[in-house]
């Protein structure tokens, strides 16, 4: 029993570590458009409304995929539709490479837009984990955890970001070329060249979300989240326990068994 009670301990601590994973992605990938924003404005040449389509590309596809990522996760389970999510949002990711070859402002968005799709459907299946995943009572403090996971990348991606593809003198840079001293010729090396410091970084993001993707494939990921999630369930769908009246339509229900 006590090597039992022991072994769950351990794969529910796991299981909030994969999941604080994840929202540190989400995290981590949405708030880095907030460099990206004047980023694209002087490299893209854009006006100040234009370059506010970046925030709108990304977020306008949580509004409309969100439904549709429902119906998603329905027909194709949970664990299926996180991997379709990180193939998604890694498919976004490596947009950004011929986006930055061609310095065309409309492939960024549709990269963009796919990983905003990707991430809707990553948050869609990942949130309902995190409050079943352990105690019903713990709930609170386990999104509590992910929100600050979230946060936590918020603070941290535009720094890295910026670390990444800025230079100490991109103010003078910056500068010149805003001045409209400059030929074409010389303007348009200038531009391609601080657009194309993008495709290292997104690349890299892009590789490692695929990587995430297919670990989800092999339906490794999620195992020990399942394996917890079943026992706990079970536990709390039996006559006799506590929360067994209030949960009993909720644990029988055809909704959780999309989560396998």
């Amino acid at each position: 029993m006590e090597n039992n009670n022991t072994s769950n301990k351990r794969t529910y601590y796991i299981s909030i570590a994969i999941l604080a994973g994840m929202f540190f992605i989400f995290g981590f990938v949405s708030w880095v458009n907030s460099i990206l924003i004047p980023y694209f404005r002087i490299s893209c040449e854009l006006t100040h409304f234009e370059s506010y389509f970046v925030a709108f590309a990304f977020y306008i596809a949580y509004f409309v995929m969100a439904v549709p990522s429902g119906i998603l996760l329905k027909r194709v389970g949970f664990k299926r539709g996180i991997m379709y999510g990180f193939m998604l949002t890694a498919l976004g990711a490596f947009i950004f490479v011929p986006a930055a070859l061609a310095r065309q402002f409309e492939i960024f968005l549709i990269g963009l837009f796919s990983i905003g799709t990707g991430l809707a459907i990553l948050q869609t299946a990942a949130n309902p984990y995190v409050t079943i995943i352990g105690p019903i009572d713990s709930a609170a403090r386990r999104i509590s955890i992910m929100g600050i996971c979230n946060k936590f990348a918020g603070i941290i991606s535009p720094l890295i970001f910026a670390a990444l593809i800025l230079k100490a003198d991109d103010s003078e840079l910056f500068a010149l070329i805003e001045s409209g001293t400059l030929d074409a010729i010389t303007q348009n090396a200038m531009l391609d060249e601080l657009i194309q410091r993008v495709i290292v970084p997104y690349a890299i993001l892009g590789v490692l979300l695929l990587l995430a993707g297919e670990e989800q494939r092999g339906q490794r990921g999620l195992r020990r989240m399942s394996r917890m999630r079943n026992e706990l369930l079970g536990t709390m769908c039996r006559p006799g326990t506590g929360m067994h009246q209030g949960l009993r339509v909720t644990c029988c229900g055809s909704s959780l068994s999309r989560m396998k």
